[in-house]
Order: C-alpha cells, then sequence, then structure tokens
C-alpha cells in the first residue's frame, strides 16, 4: 500500500516531498508521512485523565505516523542517496516540531523497524512516530540517572561519554564533525551501536540543518557497515530526546540507538533487566570500524 499509485490506500498524507508540484495523494512524491492506519493512538478526543481505585486511566489520545521514506518499494534506507537520507531526518525534525504544538502530548518517539524479526510488518521502507500524553517509563529512568549522574559530578554523562570515547577510540566505529558512532561500554545486544552529538543538546527538534546533514550522514554509514558485516540484519532504531514540554536540559543529551536483532529476549532478561550479550563491545567496534 506504500508504493506510488496506491495512494487511496492509505489515509491521506499529512506532508510529503514532491520535486514535481503533483497533486496530494497521487504519484509524484518522493517521501510521504501519513497517519497510521491501525493507530496505537489517535489525535481525536481529549485524554480525560481519570481515577479507578488506585490505578489511573486515561483515553488514548496521541498521534501515531508512518513516515515513507521512497517510493522504491524494494529500496532499504541504507541504499539511499544522501539527499534523501537527509530528506528522511528533516521528516523526523518537521514532524515532531508540528506535534510539539498540541499541548495534551508530553513526547514524541521516532522508530524505525527494519525486518520482521524487528517488528516491521511491510516491507516497503518506512519509519514510524507516537506522540503520547505521558513521559514514557524508560525515557524517564533514563533521564532520572541522568540528572543523578549530573548532581553527582556536575557533568552530562552523555557529553563525558564522547569525550572518553573519542579519547580511547576503542570503541569508537566512526565520526564526523558533529557525531560520533559507538559500541557503548555495556552493551545490552550484540553490535549494538549509539550516535551521540558532539556539541551537548537535550532536543533533537532543536538540532540545526548542519547537524541534521551530519546525523543523516553517520546514520548511513552505521547501517551500510551493519548490512556488510551482518548480512542485511533486521533492526530497530530509536531517537532518545528530551519530553517536549522541556528545553535546554543541561543533564540530558539527545542521542540515536541502533540495535540489530540477533539475539532474543527471554526469561532471565524480563525478570532482572539483565542482558546476557556475547559478544563485547570493543570487538563489535572493531569489526565495524573495519567495514568500508
Amino acid at each position: 500500500p506504500f508504493c506510488p499509485g496506491n495512494e487511496a490506500a492509505t489515509p491521506p498524507e499529512i506532508s510529503t516531498i514532491r520535486r514535481d508540484n503533483s497533486a496530494p495523494n497521487a504519484p509524484g512524491w518522493t517521501l510521504r508521512v501519513i497517519p497510521n492506519k491501525f493507530p496505537a493512538l489517535r489525535i481525536e478526543g481529549e485524554i480525560d485523565r481519570r481515577g479507578e481505585g488506585i490505578y489511573d486511566r486515561m483515553n488514548g489520545i496521541g498521534a501515531h505516523e508512518v513516515i515513507i521514506e521512497t517510493p522504491e518499494h524494494a529500496q532499504d534506507l541504507a541504499d539511499m542517496d544522501p539527499g534523501a537520507f537527509e530528506d528522511v531526518i528533516g521528516a523526523y525534525q518537521s514532524r515532531l516540531l508540528d506535534l510539539k504544538k498540541d499541548e495534551r502530548l508530553r513526547y514524541v518517539m521516532i522508530f524505525k523497524n527494519f525486518g520482521a524479526a524487528a517488528g516491521a510488518s511491510l516491507e516497503h521502507s518506512h519509519s514510524q512516530l507516537i506522540a503520547t500524553p505521558v513521559v514514557p517509563k524508560r525515557v524517564m529512568e533514563e533521564m532520572d540517572g541522568a540528572k543523578r549522574y549530573f548532581e553527582y559530578r556536575e557533568r552530562c554523562i552523555f557529553c563525558d561519554i564522547v569525550v572518553q570515547e573519542t579519547k580511547n577510540r576503542k570503541r569508537l566505529i566512526c565520526e564526523n564533525n558533529s557525531f560520533i558512532l559507538v559500541c557503548p561500554f555495556a552493551p545490552r545486544f550484540p553490535f549494538e551501536c549509539w550516535i551521540v552529538p558532539r556539541n551537548h543538546l537535550s532536543n533533537f527538534e532543536d538540532a540545526t540543518a548542519e547537524q541534521l546533514k551530519d546525523l543523516a550522514a553517520i546514520l548511513k554509514d552505521c547501517l551500510m557497515r551493519l548490512k556488510k558485516a551482518l548480512n542485511t540484519p533486521p533492526y530497530n532504531y530509536v531517537i532518545h530526546t528530551a519530553p517536549i514540554t522541556v528545553r535546554g536540559i543541561d543533564f540530558y543529551h539527545y542521542h540515536l540507538e541502533i540495535i540489530p536483532v540477533l539475539t532474543h529476549i527471554a526469561g532471565f532478561e524480563w525478570g532482572t533487566g539483565f542482558y546476557i550479550n556475547p559478544t563485547g563491545p570493543e570487538d563489535s567496534a572493531a569489526y565495524l570500524k573495519n567495514i568500508i
């Protein structure tokens, strides 16, 4: 349903990039953003927070959108030309900035599932965003940990990661003017990668045009290395950013996490929150670094 000519099979587009001034909801686009046909949350209605004994309830209000990254059915994001890749990253920021105007929303999660094992239900290359009326639990936990580190050391943990990883370079895969690509010190999964901005910035939506261009370049580099090294593995990536209700946080630093799906989470991981990873980050980084 994502291929040109099938626009009527999807909800009406929210935004597009069209090089030929073609009509909306028709072929001629190079990137297309649409509401998810089967949304986890819906934009229409009121939140209606209420109590039910010791429990809280609210309506499923939010937004669930699909970013169709290319009109070509068989094209991988990793194989797109740099300009088209930059359009995808720009669309992420543009949609986040638009949804930020809705006072009911607290967070926008931007993510991509590639491959059936990673949760993708359609082959045509796409990513998604879900805007929620609450800050997700994992985001709060990550921010709380970063805040405790800042209170103890008076420095941002992610800024310290950038300093340490660029100094010892054991887990550094590559870098450009704005970002570093590393295998984190304690990865949950084999070949897990993080893209971290060199300069402190808590909110993805505040990135400059030049920074977005560099982000597109290093993410494309990462996906190409994973594709070549691991034979086109399924993967997930997620942009970790501060809630849309706050800006300029000194203790938190937006970043992007890329996780190839090579192992499975089972009872031990669910029960403990610990992850068994058979591949050390130094080994993963060394292997990916040598991929050209």
